[in-house]
């Protein structure tokens, strides 16, 4: 059962989060007719009348208590302490730690009880900014705030035809544009599926492209080499220039680490890049419960915990404010198969619990998504969804990746799913703003016009509020049966193909100066230009 549970954490985590792409670039492009107005107006991009993200007006949810809040940090503290975290095949990692105050023995690291937490609560921001190239799209990042990104990392697909398969560049760019599309999602994401008939070492400049053409939304950065993070960051500098960047945030990137407690050199190079170009890193151990961590709620916060704040920490180490996000990636698993398992109730009681420890720690958090263990978008995979997505809203998370097209466990993106998904982020940012105490919302005047015994369907505020007083499924079918039958007895997940395809045959890209396009392919080029392709 051992082996089987590391070969399952293993595959997940290589092909779901740490597997997928999550310097000083070109100069920005300058030319075009029109000034600067125009160029800044062709690059924003615009069209689609998308939903704001979401500032919560409901209350969280909270499982733990002061007591133990200070058992799980104390715990946390003793790991960093005592037990330590390595910090693997970096020496210049290595040197920063020491010089920082660690106690440095070979490539484990002790941190002094109070110094992770120190560094953090010093020097990240408790909120920050991730602008997009359209300003209109921009999202704060902490507070009150949930940012809805795409599905990451998977290596297969299930197509329109319904044919599981490795995905390609133009899936990638299918998902872009349909997250692009897609009112209430609130961001591009990252590696919407690994698009394996482009060559490993240069996928990374066609998926940060396809972000930055495609959509007008914040992206996230490639993380999977320290030198395909520092061409992320170039690209970042041609599309809003160097400047910029310098003194903002345009791109987010997932930084996993090695769970247990172990941060690899391709995590840190990668880490050391973005933190230096004062980009932010969303810092994430990848848990099952039960292979990579302990089997016990308390046990996967305490780990995640410690694991966390040591990313976080040497962040600040590299560049003090660095952005940093706290991520917790906490899934159970199935003692019996090693699988793991999606909408049980242990990690939605790990989400609320991290989520109090991250808002005590003072900086932004990520976790849940639209997670489920199912083969097809089915019932299982609705169920286990709504039951990683209600968490998602209710415990805070302010990053949320995976929320719309995730299907088993990770491996495969899903075109039908992700519309699925997609009309459920709709209901949670109803949800999310919760009673309108409003004169309209209290409706008293509809009450006094109706009185006893009628209805209000004729009512004047009723024909006032009718269009927009209930949020309306994209997807659920709410006729009649007779109805149902007449147009084919279809299910949802038949008319989500449905819905695909014609969003996808309706899409138009945003806008985007011909000068700045043209620059980021030429980069493009020239890095292309410079390597043999690799697939291995």
């Amino acid at each position: 059962m051992v082996d089987q549970a590391t070969t399952a954490a293993t595959a997940a985590a290589a092909t779901g989060e740490a597997g997928g792409d999550g310097g000083r670039g070109g100069r920005r492009a300058r030319g075009g007719s029109g000034g600067a107005d125009a160029r800044r107006a062709l690059r924003r991009g615009g069209g689609i009348k998308q939903l704001a993200q979401i500032h919560r007006k409901i209350p969280v949810f909270e499982v733990l208590n002061e007591e133990a809040l200070e058992i799980v940090e104390h715990n946390a503290d003793t790991i960093l302490e005592e037990i330590g975290i390595d910090f693997r095949g970096d020496a210049e990692a290595l040197a920063i730690l020491k010089e920082h105050g660690c106690d440095v023995q070979g490539e484990r690291v002790h941190f002094p009880r109070g110094l992770a937490r120190r560094l953090i609560r010093d020097n990240a921001p408790a909120t920050f900014t991730q602008h997009a190239r359209n300003p209109e799209r921009s999202v704060t990042i902490g507070g009150d705030g949930t940012v809805f990104a795409p599905v990451y990392g998977p290596p297969f697909v299930r197509d329109l035809d319904g044919e599981r398969r490795y995905g390609t560049i133009e899936d990638f760019r299918n998902f872009v544009k349909l997250a692009y599309m897609t009112p209430a999602i609130h961001h591009s994401g990252g590696t919407v599926c690994e698009p394996t008939d482009v060559p490993v070492n240069k996928r990374h400049l066609d998926m940060v492209y396809s972000h930055m053409r495609f959509s007008d939304k914040p992206f996230m950065g490639s993380v999977t080499a320290p030198e395909r993070a520092e061409d992320t960051v170039a690209m970042a500098r041609i599309l809003f220039g160097e400047d910029f960047v310098d003194r903002n945030c345009v791109t987010v990137s997932l930084i996993n680490a090695n769970s247990p407690m172990v941060w690899d050199d391709t995590m840190l190079g990668a880490l050391k890049v973005y933190a230096r170009a004062n980009q932010a890193t969303i810092v994430t151990p990848f848990i099952l419960s039960g292979a990579m961590a302990p089997c016990t709620v308390a046990g996967v916060m305490t780990q995640t915990l410690a694991e966390s704040m040591a990313g976080m920490a040497f962040a600040q180490m590299v560049r003090p404010g660095a952005p940093v996000i706290f991520g917790s990636f906490a899934s159970s698993m199935s003692m019996l198969s090693g699988a793991p398992t999606f909408g049980t109730p242990e990690p939605a009681l790990t989400l609320y619990g991290i989520g109090q420890l991250a808002r005590r720690l003072g900086v932004p958090f990520r976790s849940g998504g639209g997670l489920c263990g199912s083969k097809l978008p089915d019932a299982q995979a609705a169920y286990e969804t709504a039951a990683t997505l209600q968490p998602t809203l209710l415990g805070g998370v302010n990053f949320v990746l995976h929320a719309a097209g995730w299907l088993e466990g990770g491996l495969v993106s899903s075109y039908e799913k992700f519309v699925m998904d997609a009309d459920q982020l709709g209901m949670l940012q109803t949800m999310s703003q919760g009673v309108d105490m409003s004169e309209n919302g209290q409706a008293m005047d509809a009450i006094r016009e109706v009185g006893p015994g009628s209805h209000f369907l004729g009512a004047t505020h009723t024909q006032l509020n009718f269009e927009t007083a209930f949020y309306r499924s994209t997807i659920a079918d709410n006729n009649s049966y007779e109805q149902w039958l007449a147009e084919g007895e279809q299910t949802a997940a038949q008319r989500a193909n449905t819905l695909v395809r014609k969003l996808l045959d309706s899409y138009e890209a945003p806008a985007l100066d011909p000068a700045l396009d043209e620059a980021l392919q030429a980069f493009m080029a020239e890095k292309k230009a410079s390597m043999p392709d690799a697939f291995a």
